[in-house]
């Protein structure tokens, strides 16, 4: 398991505890990204591509593959991004003490042992995967860590892992949410087709959810809208966001008891507020 790694919010200086998560090779080595510990993280107003994914070296193999940033949700509202240490160049063909080109053989003749001076496997560096093959990578280890918080609240025995849903597009969030609230134990949860008025974009049995895919925190009146169709509805409500609570948002939805839940691309989501951890143990 990777090391915790204190975490202090810019916006409101609270105190986390932050567990790296820990990602499966292709050759079955896992991979933990390494922090940067002594660079503060920064806040996730908006989201692009480019910016949500980080190449990280297999320290068994060799093989640079593009993992999700690790990104933390503070109590506030706020998104945070945690800064991942740069990956040292590497060169095939080169000896990694003083980078000087060898024929295949030891000075000394002895036949190359497989190992480079620091003990990892001399494989060279492989082709970096697509984002996308990344995604699905760290989908299949939720087993090794990546649903975090949620298997503290106690999953059932029973219950098999969850697999999240990658994403790439605006319905691929709602998809996300949706298997996530399914796997939860909500039964009948759908997606509507085109996103209506009323800003609900999932419905099951107790259970109504709205899902934020823009690249901006999730306001004030996004929480108090899905307040009022829960309340109409006599339903459960729960938020997803991809960039996190705008602080009105945060303590709004504290208040009327809404669940507030942040998505990655991978589509793990995590509990951002206390609503949202009682609504996961009112179903495990």
């Amino acid at each position: 398991m990777a090391e915790s790694v204190p975490v202090r919010c810019p916006e409101c200086r609270r105190e986390h505890t932050y567990t790296p998560p820990v990602y499966p090779c292709d050759c079955g080595s896992p991979v933990a990204l390494p922090l940067q510990r002594d660079t503060p993280p920064t806040r996730v107003l908006h989201r692009n591509w480019d910016d949500s994914w980080v190449e990280v070296r297999c320290a068994a193999c060799g093989i640079s593959v593009q993992w999700p940033q690790p990104e933390l949700g503070c109590g506030c509202g706020t998104l945070l991004r945690l800064p991942v240490a740069p990956q040292p160049e590497r060169h095939d063909g080169c000896d990694a003490s003083d980078g000087a080109e060898t024929d295949g053989t030891e000075p000394d003749g002895e036949e190359p042992d497989g190992e480079e001076p620091d003990g990892t496997a001399n494989s060279g560096a492989g082709p970096t995967t697509s984002p996308s093959a990344g995604a699905s990578r760290s989908a299949s280890s939720s087993t090794a860590g990546a649903l975090g918080a949620h298997d503290a609240k106690g999953r059932s025995r029973t219950r098999p892992a969850f697999q999240p849903v990658t994403i790439r597009t605006a319905q691929d969030a709602r998809t996300a949410a949706a298997q996530y609230l399914r796997w939860l134990g909500f039964a009948g949860v759908r997606v509507t087709e085109k996103r209506p008025a009323s800003g609900v974009d999932l419905r099951g049995n107790g259970i109504i959810a709205h899902v934020d895919p823009s690249t901006e925190p999730t306001a004030f009146g996004d929480v108090e809208t899905l307040w009022l169709n829960g309340l109409n509805e006599e339903a459960d409500t729960a938020c997803f966001s991809l960039a996190g609570y705008t602080r009105e948002a945060r303590m709004r939805a504290d208040t009327l008891g809404v669940a507030l839940f942040v998505l990655d691309l991978t589509g793990m989501p995590q509990a951002v507020n206390d609503p949202a951890d009682d609504l996961i143990r009112s179903v495990c």
